[in-house]
């Protein structure tokens, strides 16, 4: 009988945040591929686009003019998938066929004016911004009485679902928790009933002790592959201090996040040298005026690349049907995004 290797036997691996078990085949990895390939755009954009929705001064495609913006610029989207109108609806008794009306607000976030400039490539006091403007908008959705939850997210890249390439996220507000957020707040909240203390704070204290998984740290925040990842490079952000939401941050603190926001989108942009995609969000508490002591402030990367700037991983049959699956070990992936430099590609000599 053989000596298990996490790097080379198929084994199952449990996600505390959402009580769900991965599969992790790491032999799968020396199988050829001949599926399908991504085409890897290495087309140059222009700093501006006279046919950007999303370029400063440009025209949406609702008549609204966007301002001659400098920093960031916010504004509600003009397709939202949620409506701000209160409706009626009758109650239904039936188990079977739940329904209830969702009200929200969506906003787009530009985050440069530059159209050519995604986070990899910006400054980091440029990303600082970007951050400010995302304690400003929890602010101000959370404070609308039917918001109980503002979803900050990004998808980077055509092959994300991106329909413009100009950097920009996305936020949306919702009277409702999310699923994925309320199964992760559900566990985390047992977590610290169960330990007093939160789930997030004593996992990185443990990865920075095997410092196997860990890509980068700094004073306030450390980037790890979680013991747990479902995509081949997926990273998560984690405040080392226990706090619960993006404006409990210091001033210290937010340039810890901007800082590490820039070291890994670096790093991915690097790992093929190709404009890296991904969905990336924060999760952190509601703003439903509850005391949330379990949460624990984290950003999430979930970038589909594989094998190369063309081989993506597909979620399909068995991930569908079964559970999620990943064929490269969480090690091995760690150590080779902590290998790759911190300087971006294109900035070679």
């Amino acid at each position: 009988m053989q000596s298990f290797n996490s790097n080379e036997h198929p084994h199952r691996r449990y996600n505390p945040l959402l009580d769900e078990w991965i599969l992790v085949s790491p032999h799968r990895t020396k199988r050829p591929w001949q599926g399908q390939k991504e085409s890897n755009s290495i087309e140059t954009l222009p700093e501006y686009d006279p046919t950007c929705y999303l370029c400063p001064g440009n025209e949406r495609s609702n008549g609204t003019k966007n301002p001659e913006y400098t920093d960031c610029y916010v504004f509600e989207n003009d397709f939202s998938a949620l409506l701000k109108e209160e409706v009626v609806i009758e109650p239904s008794t039936s188990t079977l066929f739940k329904l209830k009306p969702e009200r929200g607000i969506n906003k787009v976030v530009c985050f440069s004016p530059k159209h050519h400039l995604t986070l990899p490539e910006m400054e980091i006091d440029a990303i600082e911004k970007v951050i400010q403007t995302w304690k400003e908008q929890y602010i101000e959705l959370g404070n609308h009485d039917f918001i109980n939850y503002v979803q900050i997210f990004e998808n980077k890249g055509a092959v994300m679902g991106c329909s413009n390439p100009h950097p920009h996220g996305q936020i949306w507000a919702q009277s409702s928790l999310p699923t994925q957020v309320e199964k992760t707040q559900k566990n985390l909240e047992h977590y610290y009933q169960q330990n007093n203390s939160s789930l997030l704070k004593d996992y990185l204290e443990e990865e920075l002790k095997t410092k196997q998984r860990l890509v980068y740290e700094n004073e306030h925040f450390a980037v790890v592959v979680p013991f747990w990842a479902t995509w081949p490079y997926e990273t998560l952000i984690i405040s080392k201090r226990h706090f619960g939401t993006i404006i409990a941050m210091s001033k210290e603190e937010t340039l810890a996040f901007a800082d590490c926001i820039k070291t890994i989108t670096v790093k991915y942009d690097n790992l093929f040298e190709t404009s890296f995609p991904y969905s990336s969000g924060i999760h952190q508490a509601p703003t439903d005026r509850l005391a949330h002591p379990e949460w624990h402030f984290h950003m999430h990367f979930y970038p589909p690349l594989l094998r190369s700037a063309t081989v993506k991983k597909f979620m399909v049959g068995y991930e569908m049907l079964g559970e999620a699956q990943r064929d490269i070990s969480p090690e091995k992936s760690a150590a080779v995004l902590r290998d790759l430099p911190t300087l971006h590609y294109k900035l070679k000599q």
